[in-house]
């Protein structure tokens, strides 16, 4: 089991009822790899992520999770599937009413048989991981963008996942936030092993923290290139690849 890929997208076509988002979509993730999905506005990244967290069926084709169909399970089996994923939405998506201690402890009360003190013991470990030790009861308003990112991630973290999904974790966060938050992605991945799946337009991060990728084109709606982005940056004669990636060149 360890040696396949830990996801196996196969033949994957992506659709709103009649219109084609994407399709034959065929890429693997190996596992402990950072991987990024990236493409142009509009190319459907962030309709491919909620594909793969099992947001959405696919229109055709498969979604493998250690070699297991996330589609031809049985909706118990796929929620079990689910609670081994991980997710930082873009927004961050904490609750703005509740304290960063109880935004991290809805997963734990709702998927765990921990008490209420070992909750709150796992929830000051995540966010000491994440640099937010000592922030258990500040709500997201009391603290900046990019300590509302991390404080995002370690609830992405609280159920130990196995693979974590990034929805554009750099949007809206300055250079040196976006950075630090790179840096703890990369930290992260290699301290829990835990495998971790991109959806970014950002250069920086993707050049930063990028071990593999696919390229997303709208037009073709499907993938035109793979592999690690330095190096499709070096070797990649596709203009749609090479503008996407020296616009900050």
């Amino acid at each position: 089991m360890k040696n396949r890929p830990h996801l196996e997208i196969s033949n994957l076509t992506m659709a709103y009822g009649d219109i084609v988002i994407q399709e034959k979509l065929n890429f693997t993730v190996a596992r402990g790899e950072i991987f990024i999905i990236m493409g142009g506005s509009g190319c459907g990244k962030s309709t491919l992520l909620r594909h793969l967290i099992a947001l959405m069926q696919p229109a055709k084709g498969e979604i493998l999770v250690n070699g297991t169909n996330l589609w031809q399970v049985s909706q118990e089996e796929r929620n079990q599937m689910i609670r081994h994923f991980g997710v930082l939405y873009q927004g961050g998506a904490l609750w703005s009413s509740m304290t960063l201690e109880e935004n991290l402890a809805i997963p734990l009360t709702e998927y765990t048989d921990l008490t209420p003190l070992q909750i709150r013991e796992v929830i000051s470990y995540k966010l000491s991981l994440v640099g937010l030790s000592g922030f258990e009861d500040y709500y997201p308003s009391e603290i900046s963008g990019g300590m509302q990112k991390r404080a995002g991630l370690a609830r992405a973290m609280a159920l130990d996942p196995e693979i974590l999904f990034f929805d554009e974790p750099s949007a809206g966060l300055d250079p040196i936030s976006a950075r630090l938050l790179d840096d703890l992605i990369v930290e992260l991945r290699d301290s829990l092993g835990a495998t971790i799946v991109i959806v970014s337009h950002e250069l920086a991060s993707i050049f930063a923290v990028g071990d593999n990728s696919v390229f997303l084109d709208t037009d073709s709606k499907t993938i035109i290139a793979g592999g690690a982005p330095r190096e499709l940056l070096k070797t990649s004669t596709d203009p749609r690849v090479r503008k996407f990636l020296t616009r900050a060149a």
